[in-house]
């Protein structure tokens, strides 16, 4: 039975995308079965995973609809993850639930008969508090917070807790943070080592101690639709994302 994992923060440009394909994909060359839901619109994990998103014959869009069954939708890409992709069309989503009894949960009844088939699945929210990402948290047992180190992403980590304890209250009583990560790192400079210790006071063992770099190769793998351990595998940024992988890994597998 596969965990399920949203990957979400509210404010954009933090890494979210980033680390959903390139973390998905190094716990997949581990070994484990992965499966990656493109929840966001802009189809970003759908192209860095090397799916052209303007061909799509199917994708995450009408399986929330009941039009079409998820197992259908599931591309077997050539980097181990499995992947429910999305485009533009998404975007219509939000609108078209509206009258769906329980839409909240539109995404939670659609990936139930995949659930028991992988052992991990992760869902890329979008970077914003809409429809969507209240289905990848209601459909999810934990959230993975990337935080980018600079002083609006408290701001924004902030509001994170405050939506995360509104969807526990209303829609999802077990949804627990899965940790936090720090991404575009760069432990030279002064604020990110004050941004680091404001979050590690707050969050504690929920912090990963590996970090993600900020590193040409990460930015430039997206655009040859490949993630980083295929792209860059002896680099830094595969190097940081096989570390939080193994970290990952071991906080959920322990005995």
């Amino acid at each position: 039975m596969a965990k399920v994992v949203a990957v979400a923060n509210q404010k954009g440009g933090v890494g979210k995308t980033t680390t959903v394909v390139n973390l998905s994909s190094c716990i997949a060359a581990l070994g484990k079965k992965v499966l990656v839901v493109d929840l966001d619109p802009q189809g970003n994990t759908t192209s860095g995973y090397g799916v052209a998103k303007h061909t799509l014959t199917s994708g995450i869009y009408p399986c929330l609809l009941g039009e079409t069954d998820v197992r259908e939708a599931i591309v077997k890409t050539k980097f181990n993850a499995d992947l429910i992709p999305s485009n533009t069309e998404l975007a219509g989503a939000g609108i078209e639930l509206v009258s769906v009894d329980r839409r909240e949960f539109s995404l939670r009844s659609a990936l139930a008969p995949v659930v028991p088939l992988y052992d991990y699945i992760f869902i890329d929210c979008p970077p914003s508090l809409d429809l969507l990402t209240l289905n990848g948290l209601c459909a999810c047992d934990t959230v993975l917070i990337p935080i980018q180190c600079e002083y609006y992403a408290l701001e924004g980590l902030s509001e994170l807790m405050n939506t995360l304890k509104t969807v526990r209250k209303k829609y999802n009583r077990y949804l627990d943070i899965e940790g936090v990560v720090f991404t575009m790192y760069s432990g030279r400079l002064n604020l990110t080592m004050q941004v680091v210790a404001q979050v590690k006071k707050y969050y504690g063992n929920k912090v990963y101690k590996s970090v993600i770099p900020r590193t040409v190769r990460l930015s430039e793998a997206p655009s040859f639709g490949m993630p980083i351990n295929f792209y860059e595998p002896n680099g830094k940024g595969c190097e940081a994302y096989m570390a939080m992988a193994r970290e990952f890994l071991a906080a959920n597998e322990k005995d």
